[in-house]
C-alpha cells in the first residue's frame, strides 16, 4: 500500500492506494490542521482508524523542501521525512511541495475535473504552468521533455506584488503598514487576501459596510463571507472585492504562463477557484490574463482550464509513489 497526503494550511488529507498497476484510492481521511502540532500525529491516528502495512510514503506539503524536511508556510510544523520513516518502518519517506503534487495530480485526472475557460491552440505542445489560491497561493511548472510534462516546485507567490494602476499602488502601501516591508502576491491572492481587497474598500471608503454583513462576519469567516456574499452579490462591497481578485488572479496568471512559457496549458487549482466559477466565467480573469501588450496574442492560444477536483494534490502525492518512487 501507498500512504500518501495532501498538507495545507486548513486541511490535511491522507489515503491510502493499492500500489498496484494502476493507482487506485481506498480509505481517506481530511484533518483540520489546526488541531494538531505536526504531522506526525495525524499519520499515527490515521492508521490506527486505518490498518495497512505500507511500503511507500509520500506527502504534498504547503512550503519549500530543502534535504527533506519543510517549514510549513502557513502551519507552525517541521515536517521531516526521515522520522516519518522511522515511524513507518520506511527506508525513505518523500516530501514534495504540494503544487508539485498537484501538478503530478493532472495525470490522473479525467476530462470531467477541469472546466474549459479558455480553449487556445490544443494542438501546441509545451511546458505548462499551475497557479493555486486557497489559504495561501501556490505555483508550479511543468516542463516539457518532448514527451511527457515533468513538474516541478516553485514559491512564486511569494514574489512581490505587482501594481497595475493608482488603485492597486494604493491598496499595495495599504498592505506595507500591515506586512512591513514585503508584500506578496499571496497577500491578495488568497483567502485572507481576499479579506484585505474587502477592508481596503471600506477603509477607504469607496465602499460602505451595512450591518448585516458586519454582523455575519461575527460569526464566521470573513473571509468566506466575502466570497459568498461577492459571488450571489448580496452586498456591493464583497461583489467588488471578489470582482477585483479574479481581475489580479488572471493577471497573476498571465505573469506565471510567460515566465514558464506555458504553451501547453495554464492550470488553476485551489479552494477558492471552484466556488467563484460564474464569476470566473464572466470574464475578468481572461481579460487580466491576456493583458500583457505585445504577448497577448501568446496568451490567448494557452488553454486555460479549472481543476474541480479537491483531492488532485492527494493524488499527485500517490501517482508520484506509484511512478517514481
Amino acid at each position: 500500500m501507498i500512504l500518501a497526503g495532501d498538507i495545507g494550511g486548513t486541511h490535511t488529507r491522507l489515503a491510502l492506494f493499492d500500489n498496484q498497476s494502476e493507482l487506485k484510492m481506498g480509505a481517506q481521511e481530511t484533518f483540520s490542521s489546526g488541531d494538531f502540532p505536526d504531522l506526525l500525529p495525524i499519520v499515527q491516528k490515521f492508521l490506527q482508524m486505518h490498518s495497512a502495512s505500507v511500503e511507500k510514503a509520500c506527502f504534498g506539503i504547503a512550503g519549500p523542501i530543502h534535504n527533506g524536511k519543510c517549514q510549513a508556510t502557513n502551519l507552525p510544523w517541521v515536517v521531516d521525512g526521515d522520522k516519518l520513516a522511522q515511524v513507518l518502518k520506511l527506508e525513505h519517506v518523500q516530501l514534495l511541495n504540494d503544487l508539485e503534487a498537484n501538478a503530478w495530480g493532472l495525470r490522473v485526472l479525467k476530462p470531467e475535473d477541469f472546466l474549459l475557460l479558455q480553449a487556445g491552440d490544443p494542438k501546441q505542445k509545451g511546458n505548462a504552468a499551475l497557479i493555486s489560491a486557497g489559504t495561501g497561493l501556490g505555483e508550479a511548472g511543468l516542463y516539457w521533455d518532448g514527451k511527457e510534462h515533468r513538474p516541478f516546485a516553485c514559491e512564486g507567490g511569494h514574489a512581490d506584488f505587482s501594481p497595475r494602476n493608482a488603485l492597486e499602488i494604493e491598496l499595495l502601501l495599504y498592505l506595507k503598514k500591515i506586512y512591513d516591508s514585503h508584500v506578496s502576491f499571496e497577500r491578495v491572492l488568497s483567502g485572507p487576501g481576499l479579506r484585505h481587497l474587502y477592508e481596503f474598500l471600506i477603509e477607504t471608503r469607496r465602499e460602505m459596510q451595512s450591518p448585516e454583513i458586519k454582523a455575519e462576519m461575527k460569526k464566521r469567516d470573513p473571509s468566506f463571507v466575502v466570497s459568498e456574499w461577492g459571488c450571489q452579490n448580496r452586498d456591493q462591497g464583497c461583489a467588488r472585492a471578489v470582482e477585483w481578485f479574479i481581475s489580479i488572479y488572471g493577471a497573476e496568471a498571465g505573469n506565471l504562463a510567460l515566465k514558464m512559457l506555458a504553451r501547453g496549458g495554464l492550470y488553476i487549482g485551489g479552494g477558492i477557484a471552484p466556488r467563484m466559477l460564474e464569476v470566473f466565467k464572466q470574464g475578468g480573469f481572461l481579460k487580466a490574463f491576456k493583458d500583457k501588450g505585445r504577448f497577448d496574442v501568446l496568451l490567448e492560444a494557452i488553454p486555460v482550464r479549472i481543476i474541480l477536483n479537491d483531492l488532485t494534490a492527494l493524488l499527485g502525492a500517490g501517482e508520484y509513489a506509484h511512478c517514481q518512487m
